[in-house]
């Protein structure tokens, strides 16, 4: 069992979920997140002032998945969010030790799904 944490552009999120849907993953958690890497953020004249946004607006996705469906996941999130630009994002893999559902006490492979 792995945990997929992906960090993508707001625009790209639609993209993603239909590449996903494609490939036959269905359930996945997304939440708003502000961050920044090699794009450092910009300028922007508010009022007068010269401010600095340096923590971007990014969507963050965690998809827990059976160890067959990995590589159809982060191929999933690479085709909707790659735009060949800086700041397209970035995935990270991690083993998950274990998973309950709680309806039903279910535990490992069988709680995910």
């Amino acid at each position: 069992m792995k945990l997929v944490i992906a960090y993508i552009q707001p625009e790209k999120l639609n993209a993603v979920k239909q590449a996903l849907y494609e490939r036959d993953i269905y359930k996945m958690s997304v939440t708003n997140a502000l961050g920044c890497g090699q794009q450092k953020g910009y300028h922007e004249t508010y009022r007068g002032a010269d401010i600095e946004v340096n923590l971007l607006k990014k969507v963050r996705l965690e998809i827990a998945v059976n160890d067959e469906f990995v590589d159809a996941t982060v191929d999933g999130i690479v085709t909707g969010a790659r735009s060949g630009k800086i700041g397209d994002g970035k995935i990270f893999i991690h083993d998950l030790a274990d998973c309950v559902r709680i309806r039903t006490g279910e535990k490992g492979v069988e709680a995910i799904g």
